[in-house]
Order: structure tokens, then C-alpha cells, then sequence
């Protein structure tokens, strides 16, 4: 049962983008767009070497900004200001989702490598609001990257949490190795399943992954 793998988990982590909602609402590549042009206008370059220098950080540093700054030295807030200024039309309220998230026991936050002003948005259009304890972004981490572990230090020593007590949901494969390294009790959220020692659990639909560990806690409570 699902349940017990988490009947010591207390705090509970989520990743924003395409993880608190599914991957065809596309908000990423609107922002892929937007940060293509802004590595054009800031670097002096044509689409195709912005194209590939966004993937090249992506893939080098865990974000194109960290790659941005380290090899550029660029101010990272006007950039996540501009990348981030997205529609959110493509997004749906998910009552049940919200209904879950509400239902686990214990703290709940959100840790993103977009910004915290950006995911508050994402979690009003998705009807989240209200719901998480914390919000992070990559600006309390003071801008590393998931996956670094001196973004996760960072974030989870501002927000106070046991790593050993906690739980990470990311569609990221990455960014759940160090997660695990911690202690924490790690689900990957994404269409298709990564193997690998550091994923304990694979999703392609967190309302219902959600929905059957509380249902299997609301099992032993009655039991109990």
C-alpha cells in the first residue's frame, strides 16, 4: 500500500512546473520562448545560438540562468521578471488536486527554480492557493539550482525542514538525487517512468497518486 512508504512523512515538498500541473497546459514553452529572447537581446545573438545556449546552461548548470550569471554575470532579477511574464490561459482549477494537497497531514510547501512571485500565480490559476505553507523560488536558494545540493540546503534550512520526516514530488529526475541523499521519500511526476535508486515512486497523475495515499492513510486511521 502507498501509504505506508509515507506514514513517516511530515512535511511535504512539490515542485512547481510540470509537477502541481500536467505538462500538456505548456506553460514551459512559453517561457522557453521568452528566455530565447532574452538571451538574444542580452548576449547579442541569433535565435539558433540562444536556442542552444538556454539548453546548454539548462543541461551544464540546472537552469539557464545559472548559467546565465556564471558565465555572463547577469542580474538575475529583471531576467525572471521577463521570462516569467506568461499567460496563464492554458491552466485549469483541479478541485481534486486541491482537495488532496488540503488533506495531508502535516507542512506543505513549494520549491521551485522558477520565481515565488511566478509560482503564486500558477498556484492561483490552478485553484492552490492557500494550501502550501511556504513558498520558494530560486531567489531563497540566493539563486542556485535545483539540482545542487546548495539549493536544497539553503531552502530547507530557511523553511526548517527534517529531510528524514519529508517528501519530494518532481518531474525532474535530477532533482530528486540529492532529495534522496537526504533521506526523503521521493515520487517523480511525469508521463513516462526513469529508473533509477534515487526514485522511489513514478506518477503520471498526482490527484490520483495523492488520492490513493490518503485513502490508504485514511484505511489505517479507521483501523487504529
Amino acid at each position: 500500500m502507498i501509504a505506508d512508504n509515507f506514514s513517516h512523512v511530515s512535511a511535504w515538498v512539490f515542485d512547481l512546473d510540470n509537477t502541481l500541473y500536467p505538462p500538456h497546459a505548456r506553460l514551459f514553452d512559453q517561457i522557453e520562448v521568452r528566455m530565447t529572447n532574452w538571451v538574444m537581446d542580452e548576449l547579442g545573438v541569433d535565435r539558433d545560438r540562444a536556442n542552444h545556449l538556454r539548453h546548454h546552461y539548462w543541461q551544464t548548470y540546472g537552469t539557464t540562468l545559472a548559467g546565465l550569471m556564471r558565465e555572463h554575470g547577469v542580474d538575475p532579477a529583471p531576467y525572471l521578471h521577463d521570462v516569467h511574464d506568461i499567460s496563464m490561459s492554458g491552466l485549469e482549477v483541479d478541485h481534486g488536486l486541491a482537495q488532496n494537497i488540503r488533506e495531508l497531514p502535516g507542512r506543505k510547501i513549494v520549491y521551485t527554480n522558477g520565481s515565488a512571485p511566478y509560482a503564486e500565480r500558477v498556484l492561483d490559476a490552478r485553484g492552490l492557493s492557500g494550501l502550501f505553507d511556504a513558498i520558494y523560488g530560486v531567489e531563497h536558494a540566493d539563486f542556485h539550482p535545483k539540482p545542487d545540493r546548495a539549493a536544497f540546503d539553503k531552502v530547507f534550512a530557511r523553511d526548517g525542514l527534517t529531510p528524514k520526516v519529508a517528501a519530494m514530488f518532481e518531474d525532474d529526475p535530477r532533482n530528486l538525487a540529492v532529495p534522496h541523499e537526504l533521506g526523503m521519500r521521493t515520487v517523480h511526476v511525469a508521463p513516462d517512468p526513469h529508473s533509477a535508486d534515487h526514485i522511489h515512486h513514478h506518477t503520471d497523475d498526482l490527484t490520483g497518486f495523492l488520492n490513493d495515499l490518503i485513502g490508504g492513510q485514511r484505511a489505517a486511521d479507521t483501523k487504529d
